[in-house]
């Protein structure tokens, strides 16, 4: 079957060969890098006498996708094409003038999640900088954002807390394309790069992923399914505190808990909010790997019934509202060791930490975050490029 929307990827070599032909590429790409065959971008390219394929750049999760999160990765040699494999998620964070040399043009072909805090946006953006610098034309393979390309939510990134969870002043959930936020971060934040962009054909704004056709590759290790990627914005955040996100089990970021957690006494408080799309379920699991490794815990299932009035980041914020009420003694922030809180990092600021800590009303803070959220969404218009 034909999938209803076109990839860039399945453009790039039939519309939009100019961009390549006679020339030596580099691509940045992973296993999530397929068109709607599932045939890898690395491989096509490889294989076509258009251009001459000369290296591969690999994110956070290595090339082929066999890295656990956060662990670094080094330079390889890729085994079916015999090119080298530079990490991006190692000793450097952005090609070395020395990984661009006798590369006439870059390819990026990754598939994002729609959230601020995965990193495969900054080896972009930190990679659009780098050609910038050497002059090589950048070439974005536009692929659908898994859940959406409306909803703008949750607060929009201080400078301050900028890393590689989050480089840039934008919201928790942008609702951009990645090819359309290449634009927003080569124009407004100085990248400064020769970029264009292979347009989706087919994909609007509104789509659920499954009304694309195309099959769903998981990015990243946590993130099996597009249930998992449409709960992530708001589950998260739970990463910054002492529960269980769900790693080290079938359903992460898709279920949390913790060892003290009393879980029908969370979905119940959970549950009687009536929060719009999701109904809690009571759950005990025991996760192999990450945090609680090995002991069970308890805690919900998030299920999101109806994927149109479900808001992640207000979900997200009411669960650790709930946790920070309930067992205030027990529910603690992580501190990594150069003393920032690691919840700040994902947040973007501190100052949601501090009001959970203060007992404010969801409500209330996501009333606070209106006029920057409307000003990045004003910001944000001139670079759709989708209905």
């Amino acid at each position: 079957m034909i999938p209803r929307v076109a990839l860039g990827t399945d453009r790039l070599l039939t519309d939009r060969l100019d961009l390549i032909r006679g020339r030596r590429v580099g691509l940045i790409t992973n296993h999530s890098g397929v068109d709607h065959r599932l045939r890898a971008t690395a491989d096509r390219l490889h294989e076509s006498a258009d251009c001459r394929l000369v290296a591969l750049f690999g994110p956070e999760h290595g090339i082929r996708g066999d890295a656990a999160d956060g662990d670094l990765v080094s330079g390889s040699r890729d085994a079916r094409t015999g090119l080298p494999v530079h990490s991006l998620y190692g000793r450097t964070q952005r090609p070395e003038e020395e990984m661009l040399a006798g590369i006439e043009v870059m390819v990026y072909d990754l598939q994002d999640v729609g959230a601020r805090f995965y990193t495969y946006l900054y080896t972009m953006s930190l990679s659009m900088e780098a050609c910038a610098g050497q002059g090589i034309p950048f070439v974005v393979l536009d692929r659908p954002n898994p859940i959406g390309g409306r909803t703008v939510a949750g607060c929009v990134l201080e400078p301050g807390f900028a890393s590689f969870v989050g480089l840039y002043p934008i919201p928790i959930q942008y609702g951009m394309t990645v090819g359309e936020l290449a634009g927003l971060f080569n124009e407004l934040f100085g990248l400064g790069v020769e970029l264009h962009v292979v347009e989706l054909e087919g994909w609007t704004r509104s789509m659920h992923w499954e009304e694309t056709g195309l099959p769903w590759v998981p990015p990243s290790p946590n993130m099996p399914t597009v249930d998992t990627a449409v709960i992530y914005p708001g589950t998260c955040l739970i990463e910054g505190t002492n529960l269980s996100e769900g790693r080290g089990t079938a359903k992460p970021f898709e279920q949390l808990g913790a060892p003290w957690v009393d879980a029908d006494l969370l979905a119940d408080r959970l549950n009687n909010l009536d929060l719009p799309g999701v109904r809690f379920r009571p759950v005990s699991f025991r996760p192999t790997t990450s945090k609680h490794a090995g002991k069970v815990c308890h805690g919900v299932q998030l299920h999101v019934l109806d994927r149109g009035p479900f808001q992640a980041v207000r979900t997200g914020l009411e669960v650790l509202a709930a946790l920070r009420a309930l067992w205030p003694a027990e529910f603690a922030w992580r501190v990594p060791a150069e003393g920032i809180y690691n919840f700040d990092r994902l947040a973007g600021t501190d100052r949601l930490r501090l009001a959970l800590d203060e007992g404010k009303p969801v409500n209330e803070i996501l009333a606070g975050w209106t006029p920057s959220l409307d000003a990045f969404a004003e910001r944000r218009r001139s670079f759709l490029r989708y209905a």
